[in-house]
């Protein structure tokens, strides 16, 4: 039987890509998810999605700072299904969102 090289696709050359496809790579090598947090070791995210996406609020409200706490929407976002997220973000403009007052 023939030897089968299975490192061949990490050792090819990339490709060249053009201005556009350059920028997409760079923003989709920039995607990061939320850190692994120890309270929530199960499968079963939708705690940690809960409180990621109160852990913005909170900063939200303690600073202010929408572009200070970018980041911590971004996890929320990361892990939490978009439903999730739109229905929260609906509900708060509603006055009816049922974790942290911002």
């Amino acid at each position: 039987m023939g030897e089968i090289k299975l490192n061949k696709i990490f050792t090819a050359a990339p490709p060249e890509l053009n201005a556009e496809e350059q920028a997409q790579l760079a923003q989709v090598q920039g995607v990061r998810t939320t850190p692994r947090d120890v309270r929530f070791p199960s499968t079963n995210q939708a705690g940690h999605c809960w409180n990621r996406y109160n852990e913005w609020l909170v900063c939200l409200k303690q600073t202010q700072d929408e572009e200070g706490c970018k980041v911590l929407r971004h996890y929320a976002t990361s892990i939490c299904p978009s439903i999730w997220t739109e229905k929260w973000d609906e509900e708060r403009d509603e006055g009816t969102f049922p974790g942290v007052k911002v």
